[in-house]
């Protein structure tokens, strides 16, 4: 493979992890994403991952059922833990050597994050899937993800999700809706477009890291996109960004 990018850090949405179920982790969604990050390992891609965790536990919707929201947030970074697990535990059967690096200390079972040795996992030819967001409550796993890519001198963020790209409305109850092959962070923002969350993606714009989202579900999407062929939507910096 012909790659474009050296480093990339890829953000995966926990409710992607169900497949076709209602919660929980679908065996086969794992095998299919093990086989599109073996490809980019293979061809000396480093990639981080960032997992989301609304498959078991999203902060927000018990904060709504009246939970206290900073609990209900810790509930969802443990929750990110057990998906981390999983996609290690698929990982190094598919025989990629994995680190999984915790925000929130739990030594038994991930390594605490730090930003050197996460580098240097990298350079060592080893995938880190970083666990437990952020660390804190109210930062949600995209704005974690945006951190972590920054933080690692990750070349672009790729954010797979269940649609194919960006687009001007929700395709799945607006089936006239757009998408773009490429927009700004500020059209996004400007927009309240929910490719991410608007804390994210001003981080990725202060910081000029470029976005790629596109559809988990294509099998070749994410080795096209390492590739530098178009696929889903890019987000760009505009005149003036």
């Amino acid at each position: 493979m012909d790659i474009t990018y050296k480093r990339v850090l890829l953000k995966l949405s926990g409710e992607a992890l169900m497949g076709s179920g209602e919660y929980g982790i679908d065996p086969a969604v794992l095998k299919r994403t093990a086989d599109s990050v073996k490809a980019g390992h293979d061809a000396g891609v480093q990639i981080a991952i960032v997992v989301g965790g609304g498959n078991i536990f999203r902060g927000v919707a018990g904060a709504a059922a009246g939970m206290d929201r900073a609990q209900g947030d810790n509930m969802g970074m443990l929750a990110t833990v057990i998906n981390c697990l999983a996609l290690q535990d698929c990982f190094e059967r598919s025989g990629m050597d994995c680190r999984v690096m915790s925000a929130i200390e739990m030594r038994q079972v991930a390594e605490p994050f730090i930003r050197r040795r996460a580098i240097r996992h990298l350079e060592k030819g080893r995938i880190v899937i970083f666990a437990a967001g952020t660390g804190n409550p109210y930062f949600t796993t995209d704005t974690a993800a945006a951190l972590r890519a920054c933080e690692i001198d990750a070349e672009v963020l790729m954010k797979a999700t269940k649609v194919d790209g960006i687009y001007d409305a929700d395709p799945v109850t607006h089936p006239e809706a757009q998408k773009f092959d490429t927009i700004t962070y500020a059209e996004v923002l400007s927009r309240g477009l929910q490719v991410m969350d608007a804390t994210a993606t001003a981080l990725c714009k202060d910081n000029h890291m470029p976005i790629v989202v596109f559809n988990m579900e294509d099998t070749e999407a994410f080795a096209m996109a390492l590739r530098g062929e178009h696929v889903g939507t890019t987000v760009i910096e505009g005149n003036g960004e």
